[in-house]
């Protein structure tokens, strides 16, 4: 198997990184099988309060002794208007009278703070933390490094990875158009920000001295194979394991997956605010034009609606977050995927040296 700096670094056999998936697909099982097969598995922390957030991490530890991430959001300030949220709420009232809801959301707690799960990750110590949406503040990366994790940044575009770099993070993941659900950008215009990872790997790895990791639309070893190639360090896949046995992804979800055509993906940002990529549907195609509250606040509006209509198996009204790579996706076990990505990837190696 190639064998990169950061997976010396990491102590990994396999360039592979899980995605970090919220909402229900990544389990303490999914993340721990990765590690166990030699690749970095990753918690979805972002939308864990903190106290779910420690028990998962624990959960991880107890079944594998391997290096892991851990993934939490940015800090964020929601930004949105009464008159928008009014707005939004009335767009959204048919739909949730249609599933059997109150035509008005009940709004959970508070999404749990970064100052939280900061404190929950210096305590823990994971071996890698890994964000999105932004930077984090100084005295966070400090106190991470201090606490002994390494830190993965996400960019999407060649600015926000100059941008990470010099906020002392140690590995930047390069987000390119093609990967599923929500884009991490925080610096350059949402429309701009939308480069395919061929162009936009080598780019930044020109532009940058930390590792790269590469992500968007990989599904098989041929795509590992060709982001070494671009001069990333390692992979990172979250469709190719929504489907795993390990994973929680819902029974509605998976069977959206399993029917999805090459062509079945769309990035829009009507569902939580922030530009996302999801297989198309009706709740996609009816709110595309409309205009709806910023992330957080949208994604808190429409939570309850995607949850309820998964349960019914109601995919026209849900999020189906997913890649473009997403018809080319398997039902293996966790494990035994990353063990043929990293077989498929040697393959793909050998037939370049061949030709």
């Amino acid at each position: 198997m190639v064998t990169t700096a950061l997976m010396r670094r990491l102590g990994t056999a396999v360039p592979v990184v899980q995605a970090p998936m919220g909402g229900g697909p990544t389990t303490p099982e999914l993340v721990a099988a990765v590690t166990a097969a030699g690749g970095l598995g990753s918690v979805a922390g972002g939308y864990l309060t903190p106290d779910v957030l420690r028990d998962g991490i624990a959960a991880v530890r107890g079944l594998t002794d391997g290096p892991f991430a851990v993934n939490v959001f940015a800090p964020l300030e929601p930004d949105a208007s009464d008159e928008e949220v009014e707005a939004a709420i009335e767009v959204l009232a048919p739909y949730r009278l249609e599933l059997g809801l109150e035509p008005r959301p009940v709004l959970g707690d508070p999404a749990a703070r970064f100052e939280d799960h900061l404190e929950v990750l210096v305590e823990t110590a994971p071996p890698v933390v890994s964000f999105t949406f932004g930077l984090l503040p100084p005295d966070a990366v400090r106190a991470l490094h201090e606490a002994g994790c390494l830190l993965l940044g996400t960019a999407t575009s060649v600015e926000e990875a100059v941008a990470l770099e010099r906020a002392d993070i140690d590995v930047v993941c390069v987000q390119g158009s093609e990967a599923g659900a929500h884009r991490g950008t925080f610096l350059t215009e949402p429309a701009l920000a939308n480069v395919g990872l061929v162009a936009l790997v080598p780019a930044v790895v020109d532009a940058v001295d930390v590792a790269v990791v590469a992500a968007g639309g990989i599904m098989d070893g041929r795509g590992v194979a060709a982001v070494l190639a671009l001069g990333a360090q390692a992979a990172q896949l979250g469709t190719a394991f929504l489907r795993c046995p390990e994973a929680g992804t819902s029974a509605t979800h998976r069977a959206a997956l399993t029917a999805a055509g090459p062509e079945a993906t769309v990035l829009t940002s009507a569902l939580t605010g922030r530009a996302a990529r999801t297989i198309d549907n009706r709740l996609t195609r009816e709110l595309g034009d409309r205009p709806v509250p910023a992330y957080p606040v949208m994604n808190a509006l429409t939570s309850e609606l995607r949850r309820v209509a998964a349960a019914q198996g109601r995919d026209d009204l849900m999020s189906l977050w997913a890649g473009q790579g997403v018809a080319r996706g398997t039902e293996l076990a966790a494990g035994a995927l990353v063990r043929r990505l990293a077989e498929e990837t040697d393959q793909a190696i050998g037939k370049l040296r061949a030709w």
